[in-house]
């Protein structure tokens, strides 16, 4: 599914909001987000589209809706696809799987980042300063190295560029100490349920990043959760310190991109067969490890 949804589908929904990935549909007090094909990094979209990615990804973001309730309350308005409003219904080809019927929350204009590893930009941060986001941390940490504790390292939330890692102090600054703690302490916590989770499946979670809304005066968690394309996940058995991890997340796609020597500037070299299959292999086995079950395809 690359583009948003069939032409019949359009006529009876409002124009959508494109983003990276997603197709967004506004309606009163409810948004309905449609989780496509498409893959973007370093800040373009790439082509071709991964297949069945949106829904692998989709899915997998409502059994951590589920597992992680108690922690944090989510947007979903409707977890079926069976109880989305009747107009949807005629479109279950279309839509089933891969789309979200949920509230409309103010958005909290921060990701929320959770890092028990050293990499990423992180690991380019720590190089140039012996800090992540303005966090001091020990001499001699190597890439993939374990942190003492996970710490939370918020960023801008972009609506398209790259978002940019900012200290706590900035953060809590713009919300204030009693809203930014809480969504310290949230994100941690949620982090921490998921790197259980994944080592129970073989896996490390060695970051992720979260999205947070206000519904009716409480925060929420909105949007993605703790998938192969938000999050690091490494095979466990493989990992080695210092050395970059084997992984089941959208890495492999960074990692071809650049070997293929491109710049990062648009347009994006467009992938060969065996990224695309490679990526939703991937996608697949964090999908099968974490839940234990199969996607709906």
């Amino acid at each position: 599914m690359n583009q948003a949804v069939s032409p019949n589908l359009e006529t009876v929904l409002p124009t959508p909001r494109q983003g990276k990935v997603r197709d967004i549909y506004t309606f009163d007090e409810h948004l309905l987000l449609v989780a496509t094909d498409r893959i973007s990094a370093y800040d373009s979209v790439l082509e071709p589209p991964i297949p069945d990615k949106g829904k692998i990804l989709h899915q997998l973001t409502n059994y951590w809706f589920a597992e992680l309730a108690e922690v944090a309350p989510n947007h979903l308005a409707a977890v079926k696809f069976d109880d989305f409003p009747a107009q949807f219904q005629p479109f279950r080809k279309q839509l089933a799987g891969r789309s979200a019927w949920v509230k409309k929350a103010e958005v909290i204009p921060f990701e929320c980042v959770a890092r028990g590893y050293l990499a990423g930009s992180g690991h380019r941060e720590y190089l140039a300063g012996q800090n992540v986001c303005g966090i001091p941390l020990p001499p001699g940490l190597k890439l993939a190295q374990q942190l003492p504790e996970p710490i939370f390292t918020p960023a801008t939330k972009a609506e398209t560029g790259h978002d940019e890692n900012i200290s706590y102090s900035v953060m809590e600054t713009e919300l204030g100490a009693e809203v930014s703690n809480k969504l310290r302490s949230m994100t941690l916590e949620l982090y921490r349920r998921g790197a259980e989770a994944a080592s129970s499946a073989g896996l490390i979670l060695a970051d992720t990043k979260f999205e947070f809304g206000w519904i009716a005066g409480e925060i929420h968690l909105i949007d993605e959760v703790l998938t192969p394309d938000s999050s690091r996940y490494w095979q466990a058995d493989q990992w080695q310190v210092g050395r970059e991890p084997v992984s089941v997340d959208k890495q492999f796609v960074r990692n071809w991109l650049d070997d293929s020597g491109w710049n990062h500037e648009p347009p994006p070299p467009p992938l060969p067969d065996e990224v695309v299959q490679g990526t939703r292999d991937r996608y697949l086995e964090a999908f099968r490890r974490i839940t234990g079950t199969e996607p709906v395809l």
